[in-house]
């Protein structure tokens, strides 16, 4: 896997992150509000209904901190690696540099 293909997959996250995020909040208000209305007609399944909305609440959350962890965590990644890359380049630029010098220290 390369560089840019953890970018794209922290994309992915990123985005999954935001529509889920506006969906999971469209679904509970439609969930709560007809849950209401149950229970004002006094209806029992009001109060299940009202239970569902509160564990998928609470199954949004996990969803959503899972996808912002790997979004984080793969931009942290990115981050690090190219770091790491320019590090690389310049201990290499380095030892390219010494090289030359002892080359001409033979008179080559």
């Amino acid at each position: 896997m390369n560089q840019k293909d953890l970018a794209e997959i922290g994309n992915a996250a990123f985005r999954l992150y935001g529509e889920l995020e506006k969906a999971g909040d469209h679904a509970r208000a439609a969930t709560q509000k007809a849950a209401g209305g149950l229970k004002s007609e006094t209806f029992a399944l009001g109060g299940a209904l009202d239970n569902v909305a509160t564990r998928w609440i609470d199954q949004v959350r996990s969803l959503l901190d899972a996808c912002a962890h790997i979004s984080n965590h793969l931009d942290f990644t990115k981050g690090a690696h190219a770091g790491d890359e320019v590090y690389i380049g310049t201990v290499l630029s380095n030892i390219d540099t010494l090289d030359k010098g002892f080359d001409e220290r033979k008179g080559s």
